[in-house]
């Protein structure tokens, strides 16, 4: 009876490891610095983000200027010249916030034009890494720095290196 069990235990074992997952991370942080596409897409984001930003605070700096004028004129204003000028700051100010939030709300053209030209390079890693797990028969990748919490990860199942080879690019010379 005792070999019976054993044997029914063994195999169990046996079968059960033979269909274990097999599983790697990636870094995306790290592949994504190694990707000159990536740092260019960065600077042009940047580049037209600040020239937004400097438009919307031109608005708001015209708004000011405005509003000191408005508080320096307004003892000498009849009534209706004041409610005029209010009207106009008011007005000034919603043209400001509305091309704020065009600009930079969730969905304004900043996140609209940072999905555009990311999404070709997600693209780029996400069938790297998909090669990288298929050569290797993975079945899952986790990505460390998604939701996702790794409380260890031990190096040698991190395949980010493998994914920046299968780039076409060197691990370790991070891009410019």
């Amino acid at each position: 009876m005792k070999k019976i069990i054993f044997t029914l235990a063994f195999t169990f074992l046996a079968i059960t490891t033979s269909f274990a997952q097999r599983f790697g991370y990636v870094d995306s942080d790290y592949i994504l610095k190694h990707m000159p596409d990536y740092a260019s897409a960065q600077k042009q984001l940047g580049a037209l983000s600040d020239q937004w930003q400097k438009e919307v605070d031109g608005r708001f700096q015209e708004i000011d200027r405005l509003y000191k004028a408005y508080q320096a004129d307004q003892v000498l204003m009849a009534p209706d010249m004041k409610k005029r000028r209010e009207a106009e700051i008011v007005d000034k100010e919603k043209i400001a916030k509305d091309f704020q939030r065009q600009k930079f709300g969730p969905d304004g053209e900043l996140e609209q034009k940072s999905s555009s030209i990311m999404k070709p390079i997600q693209d780029k890693v996400a069938k790297a890494v998909q090669a990288v797990a298929e050569a290797e028969s993975l079945d899952i990748i986790f990505d460390k720095n998604s939701e996702l919490i790794m409380m260890y990860a031990n190096p040698r199942y991190d395949k980010s290196a493998d994914v920046i080879t299968r780039l076409g690019l060197k691990p370790g010379v991070f891009a410019k």
